[in-house]
């Protein structure tokens, strides 16, 4: 069984900064992209950042230049650091990986979500 834990949310102050982490565990064979998402109330769920196995970034226009992507293969392992929050960064970050499992395909796989509250 695949599993996805997100650590790292809380509350901050507007321009603070907070790391979260997503750790994969399980019968893992190899991961493809792991990602961050957010949702906010009332708003659909967005891409945040993205990165491949080999290192390959994408970033949502809001957070370029603040947020920061990065993973440890080794680890099985996904990181979002965040700097200069603001209060619109306030939402339910989710972690999501496309991972093969051992004798199974690729699927997609989600954390549990962890909150971050930006106050002003």
């Amino acid at each position: 069984q695949v599993q996805l834990v997100e650590s790292g949310g809380g509350l901050v102050q507007a321009g603070g900064s907070l790391r979260l982490s997503c750790a994969a565990s399980g019968n893992i064979f190899s991961i493809a992209v792991m990602g961050w998402y957010r949702q906010a109330p009332g708003k659909q769920r967005e891409l945040v950042a993205a990165i491949t196995s080999g290192g390959s970034t994408n970033y949502a226009d809001s957070v370029k230049g603040r947020f920061t992507i990065s993973r440890d293969n080794a680890r099985n392992t996904v990181y979002l650091e965040m700097n200069s929050l603001k209060p619109e960064d306030t939402a339910v970050y989710y972690c999501k990986a496309n991972i093969r499992p051992i004798y199974r395909g690729y699927d997609d796989y989600w954390g549990q979500g962890t909150q971050v509250t930006v106050s002003s």
